[in-house]
């Protein structure tokens, strides 16, 4: 451990170039830029508000979500799903990404993956601006009262445990991409079955026992409804944030492990 912080402190200045340039590649040759950081969760709002509204909007029985307009709903569980997929795939692809720098430059391998999730990370914190407009928006407009109070301080928990979710899953894609270039796209079918499963414009109370089961099983429905239950000014779900805290370190355990083993076998296979 001693010496894993040591590297991040070493390496500190690279891992900020790394960061940099993850930022800057994403928006290339894009005339937004960093803008298209805000615009597109708005469009995706708005569209996902429109065709699934009139069929899920008013029909809900949760309360913890009573009262809360759809598009902000939708909205919230878009932005961690967006920064889940986006960090994942990035963390994925940078071990061959940099196969150059590898070659020749010894550096610690996991600041690859690692500055991957971060810049993604960044992106994201810059993409809540969006959230706190639209909630603004509606308060202002009176058809939503957010009921603040020091619950949604505690939102911080649950995007901490995307992050290491993140972390972790991108860890153990990274190792797999590396040996097995098919993972890439079997992540991407993989990525909309979470997707799904994430109730991200849908209602889970309003399905069968046995399928609230089933998708309280995925991690990133767990950490969503958190995030979205203190958001709005409710207390955690104690056992899906046990289940998602659990799940997350373990699977950066699981990640950091495999990552570890196989990592002096990258350069013969990059």
């Amino acid at each position: 451990m001693r010496q894993f912080v040591s590297n991040f402190h070493k390496y500190r200045y690279l891992l900020g170039q790394l960061v940099k340039k993850n930022i800057k590649l994403r928006y290339r040759r894009s005339y937004l830029g960093i803008l298209w950081t805000l615009v597109e969760p708005l469009l995706t709002m708005i569209v996902l508000s429109v065709v699934f509204g009139a069929l899920l909007g008013r029909n809900r029985t949760d309360p913890a979500f009573e009262g809360v307009p759809f598009p902000i709903y939708v909205l919230t569980g878009r932005l961690l799903y967006s920064f889940f997929s986006s960090s994942t795939n990035t963390a994925m692809r940078s071990i061959r990404n940099n196969s150059a720098m590898i070659r020749k430059v010894y550096v610690p391998k996991y600041i690859y993956p690692f500055s991957g999730v971060l810049a993604n990370f960044v992106i994201f914190l810059i993409s809540l601006i969006v959230l706190f407009g639209v909630m603004l928006f509606f308060v202002l407009s009176g058809s939503y009262h957010a009921p603040i109070n020091w619950h949604m301080l505690t939102a911080v928990i649950p995007l901490l445990n995307l992050f290491v979710l993140a972390l972790g899953v991108g860890m153990i894609l990274s190792t797999l991409c590396v040996f097995f270039r098919d993972v890439e796209y079997l992540w991407s079918v993989m990525l909309m079955l979470i997707m799904y499963c994430s109730a991200i414009f849908y209602f889970v109370d309003q399905m069968s026992n046995s399928a609230q089961r089933l998708i309280k099983l995925n991690p990133l429905f767990g950490i969503i409804n958190n995030f979205r239950r203190t958001f709005f000014g409710q207390p955690f779900d104690d056992v899906l944030l046990l289940y998602t805290s659990l799940f997350a370190v373990i699977t950066l355990v699981v990640g950091l492990f495999a990552f570890y083993k196989k990592q002096d076998s990258f350069i013969l296979h990059i």
